[in-house]
């Protein structure tokens, strides 16, 4: 082979060469770059996940703080109830005392 054929050849080569890196390159940039909206697609729908769960966990603790709430109101109302009646049915005794102490007293 020629000497100018042989440098013909290894020019080629290495253009060949400079092409298959060129290329790699370039591939290894787009993974690079499918890797990262991959990536940053399982971060946002990790995101909203977290976000959902924390929603509904929320619901729930409303739910039962709702409902605890309720349960003391209705408790308290209950008591207050008891208390209110309590007086009303001593307050007849109470008057029938005081008006025979009363009658006792003006006749003695």
């Amino acid at each position: 082979m020629a000497r100018p054929e042989v440098l013909d050849r290894i020019q080629a080569a290495e253009r060949e060469a400079e092409e298959i890196v060129e290329s790699a390159e370039n591939d290894r940039e787009e993974r690079i770059t499918e890797a990262e909206r991959e990536a940053e697609e399982i971060r946002d729908s990790a995101r909203e996940e977290a976000d959902a769960l924390e929603s509904e966990r929320l619901d729930a603790a409303r739910e039962e703080i709702e409902a605890e709430r309720e349960a003391i109101l209705e408790s308290g109302a209950q008591e207050r109830e008891q208390l209110e009646s309590h007086p009303r049915e001593n307050t007849d005794d109470v008057a029938e005392y005081v008006v025979a102490e009363f009658i006792e007293r003006v006749h003695a």
